[in-house]
């Protein structure tokens, strides 16, 4: 039972990481009903932005919060600056496209950015700096929670919860939700789409900003394709939450890191990668729509 609940606890904090980039999809798919598999690339980027800002300020990044939150803060910037850019310069002038087109051109996207950061900084990995040091902050009942565990949790909540925000909450989260229900009726009403899509790209690239300074305080290593295999899962975590569902993206994201650290642990460490598409072919024989997904009308 302990180790049921170790393997438990190192899930959710797998699977806060997986729902953070999780959101950048289902949040691009509701607006564009695009699938952006660049999207994992931008989190790489961000995780880039991160060593070279956490290096630039030395000690002052090293054990402080303050930091740790301004290397996160500039990697999520750097990160939506990157996806404003993407969507800007290769998106939007193939919107009006056959959906087919918008798919290889993310592609491309992806192998573009992947190749481009390969020349830049080499193949070879890179340790990423603890920002914040490791201490033990719950061990009870066999259970031991490291202070990073709790962090990478809290994080995510916190911006899960100021996502819901600014979506419900505030003028551009309703133009958010009218550009998703009818672009065209959304513009008629004095919606400009294209600064919706815009913001839209650029808030679910800075969550995957958040992400890629998250995840290297459990695996702190960096190389060029460290954003294919946790986009792809993250993307599986869309659709099985339901994919243009924020809570469903959330909810995905968890259960697809309990899985994957569920099999690690009491199978072994080479199905954790087979077990996500398992799902993902499941979920689209039984319920396509994923788990809090709803038949959507094609509007475009």
């Amino acid at each position: 039972m302990q180790e049921f609940l170790q393997q438990l606890v190192n899930g959710i904090v797998w699977g806060s990481a997986y729902a953070l980039i999780a959101l950048g999809y289902t949040m691009v798919y509701g607006i564009l009903r695009l699938i952006n598999f660049a999207h994992g690339d931008v989190y790489m980027a961000g995780a880039y932005v991160a060593f070279f800002t956490a290096g630039a300020l030395g000690g002052l990044a090293m054990g402080s919060p303050a930091g740790a939150l301004v290397v996160m803060l500039i990697a999520m910037s750097g990160s939506g600056l990157l996806g404003y850019g993407i969507e800007r310069i290769v998106y939007r002038p193939l919107r009006a496209a056959p959906r087919l087109t918008l798919l290889i051109a993310a592609i491309g996207v992806s192998l573009f950015l992947e190749y481009s950061a390969q020349l830049a900084f080499g193949s070879e990995p890179r340790l990423f700096p603890q920002l914040v040091p490791a201490r033990t902050v719950v061990s009870a009942c066999g259970v031991v929670i490291s202070n990073q565990q709790a962090i990478i949790v809290a994080v995510s909540l916190a911006l899960g919860l100021g996502l819901q925000f600014i979506i419900h909450h505030t003028s551009m989260g309703r133009a958010m939700r009218a550009v998703s229900f009818d672009r065209e009726a959304a513009s008629l009403m004095g919606v400009n789409v294209d600064r919706v899509i815009s913001f839209t790209f650029v808030l679910g690239s800075a969550l995957a900003g958040a992400a890629a300074v998250l995840v290297p305080m459990n695996n702190p290593q960096i190389l060029p394709f460290m954003g294919v295999q946790p986009g792809l899962k993250a993307f599986v975590a869309a659709v099985l939450g339901g994919i243009g569902n924020v809570w469903g993206a959330i909810a995905g994201g968890l259960l697809m890191g309990i899985a994957e650290i569920m099999v690690v642990g009491y199978l072994a460490s080479s199905y954790r990668d087979g077990i996500v598409f398992a799902i993902l072919i499941v979920v689209l024989i039984v319920k396509p729509t994923g788990l809090f997904g709803s038949p959507v009308t094609d509007r475009a």
